[in-house]
């Protein structure tokens, strides 16, 4: 049997979620070995030999031991490399405008996680905001580029593998932040390619109670396995199983919940 390539990666990160998403589309759902790396400890210091001494995730290890990094790095090659209808556009034209729509993808997350780790209460208006202009950045571009449709072109394709793994991580704005979207008819279009994306079946590895629990300490301003202070226990430990855990307070910045409350210990 041939052997497969390796994602190092985290529970329940987007970016991984985009290579789950793009297996699922391809039906080559077991051709890559996920090897799950716990981040409430320090790395492994074999895989820091691997990645060279970078600890970001995923990172996908070839048969041959070649490393490759940066998740749309590992989409790309995923999508040539594997057996199955390519998900990149293959008209150059059409390739090159959701290229320029996956370029819109860093600042929009960006965006969503400074907003969820800010930790003074009277910033959030003007996070707040700036997400809501990205909003609308997007709207812009789905409505000049295919303004009757669902998503980006047809079907679901690269840009909504990329952006649909951050729309779903944000709901831990919604849970921690009262994030919405306002309802006016400038963001019509984008609301309809979130909520296609959000409910498209090769898109559900995750769901909203999973990532409310884990990324509670991100909403304390305490990310990628960090411990916010008095706290013994990530929320992004293995044990107890989120779903035994109580769900976390919606308030971020009144009294932090101890570990007790979260059903860590």
């Amino acid at each position: 049997m041939m052997e497969k390539p390796t994602v190092y990666h985290i529970p329940v990160c987007p970016f991984s979620q985009r290579l789950e998403i793009l297996l699922e589309l391809k039906g080559q759902r077991d051709a890559v070995s996920f090897q799950v790396v716990d981040i409430t400890r320090p790395r492994d210091p074999e895989l820091l030999e691997k990645t060279r001494g970078t600890t970001a995730l995923p990172v996908l290890e070839t048969p041959e031991g070649r490393i490759i990094k940066e998740s749309l790095v590992i989409l790309n090659y995923l999508d040539e490399a594997l057996p199955g209808p390519l998900l990149r556009r293959s008209d150059p034209l059409e390739h090159a405008v959701e290229n320029m729509l996956v370029g819109k993808e860093g600042s929009f997350t960006t965006a969503g996680y400074l907003l969820v780790m800010n930790q003074v209460q009277k910033q959030r208006g003007k996070m707040t905001d700036k997400l809501i202009a990205l909003y609308a950045e997007l709207d812009d571009f789905l409505r000049f580029h295919n303004p009757h449709g669902v998503f980006l072109f047809e079907d679901f394709g690269l840009a909504e593998t990329v952006f649909t793994p951050i729309f779903m991580r944000f709901w831990f704005l919604e849970y921690y932040e009262a994030f919405e979207l306002p309802r006016r008819a400038e963001f019509d279009r984008v609301s309809v390619w979130r909520e296609a994306c959000l409910n498209h079946p090769a898109a559900q590895q995750v769901g909203r109670e999973e990532i409310v629990k884990l990324y509670y300490d991100y909403a304390l301003g305490a990310g990628n396995g960090a411990l916010p202070e008095g706290r013994s226990r990530s929320s992004f430990a293995f044990e107890p199983h989120w779903r035994e855990r109580p769900w976390p307070p919606k308030e971020k910045y009144g009294k932090p919940a101890s570990d007790e409350a979260l059903g860590l210990v």
